[in-house]
């Protein structure tokens, strides 16, 4: 009995060497691993990022500089995370403007004329604002009202969808080739240096916004189809109204979504985001001023110059001046007038032409 208590002492402190053992090279090993393991990679400066820039864009050493002051804590140009909003417009400054001309113009032409699906539901108002975009499209001359126009027209052409649906019309449809050049679809069709911007932004903690003229839903698609990176709470654009199947005429206030219902695009033209508008949207969908702005037009004017007015940190403008006859479809004469207004109210002017090594990737071609 005695000879048996005693073996099993002997298996217990046994057993408790070999744990402390096994516990001490386990220690070991994970700390060998720990030793192994790859230091993590220092952040890529800003000239790093900004790779598809030309070394000596004056518009990447101001954003470069800028960034560099307001993310130091120890600067008094520091801007606090939730402060750092970016806004962007879209056509021309993110992605190709005119191929043949906006993008929102095609997919309605496409609508209204060439899906077989719609074509022959089209309203008369409908085709006749169709054949003014092709005028559009054919000579760039359009009626000074074409925007509201071609505003009611969008809305009235996708009544009727779901929000979902609408934006997987523009999604499929912005698979298509884009018409003016070789190995880029039109969802492909965005600046690659601008991207770089973004991305850069992004690793600053900016919050970055597309405030577009173009409809809200299009804007949808066309990015979740593209390289952008964005959700749907950061797009803002033009707008329709949109209403439950069965509300009919009801106003909103004595109608009930219940649990038989879905939302649907109602038809009705609300606003066009452009000039002013784009300044009042921004107030109510963000809630907080700017500090960078990003154009390529007058009707852009409005956003950059409230980014730039009392604003309690360091803010800039950029506007995008095409420039590029031979990489994108350029416009020497509208891109001088470009330049000649940034500085007169203090943008910052970027060349297309100048400052990018390539637009759209070296094996994209302009036809």
């Amino acid at each position: 009995m005695e000879k048996a208590k005693s073996n099993n002492l002997i298996w217990k402190i046994i057993s408790i060497i070999l744990a402390v053992a096994l516990l001490a090279v386990s220690i070991a090993f994970s700390a060998f691993c720990s030793s192994c393991k790859k230091a993590p990679e220092t952040a890529k400066t800003g000239s790093e990022v900004l790779s598809l820039w030309t070394d000596d864009a004056a518009a990447k050493k101001e954003l470069v500089s800028y960034m560099e002051k307001i993310t130091d804590k120890n600067s008094e140009d520091f801007i606090p995370v939730e402060n750092r909003i970016a806004v962007f417009d879209l056509d021309g400054t993110l992605a190709c403007e005119t191929d043949p001309c906006y993008f929102d113009h095609c997919i309605y032409y496409h609508r209204v004329m060439e899906d077989p699906d719609y074509k022959d539901k089209a309203s008369d108002y409908e085709k006749q604002v169709a054949k003014e975009v092709k005028t559009f499209m054919d000579t760039g001359e359009s009626r000074p009202d074409s925007m509201v126009r071609h505003g009611k027209a969008v809305a009235s052409a996708f009544s009727g969808l779901t929000p979902e649906e609408f934006v997987k019309y523009v999604e499929d449809y912005a698979k298509t080739p884009a018409p003016g050049y070789e190995g880029m679809t039109r969802a492909e069709a965005f600046y690659k240096p601008m991207l770089e911007v973004i991305d850069y932004l992004e690793q600053n903690d900016f919050t970055v916004y597309v405030v577009s003229g173009t409809d809200r839903f299009i804007v949808r698609g066309l990015v979740a189809a593209s390289p952008l990176n964005l959700p749907n709470k950061q797009i803002i654009g033009s707008d329709e109204n949109m209403v439950a199947p069965d509300q009919g005429k009801t106003d909103g206030l004595e109608y009930e979504f219940d649990s038989d219902d879905q939302l649907v695009m109602g038809g009705v033209f609300l606003v066009k985001n452009l000039d002013m508008n784009k300044v009042t949207v921004i107030q109510q969908e963000i809630g907080e001023q700017p500090v960078l702005a990003f154009g390529n037009s007058g009707s852009d004017f409005s956003m950059a110059q409230y980014t730039l007015n009392d604003n309690p940190y360091p803010a800039k403008a950029f506007m995008l001046c095409c420039d590029d006859t031979e990489r994108e479809n350029g416009n020497p004469e509208k891109a001088e007038k470009m330049v000649a207004s940034c500085k007169e109210n203090g943008y910052t002017a970027i060349s297309m032409k100048n400052d990018w090594k390539t637009i759209y990737g070296d094996n994209v071609k302009r036809k």
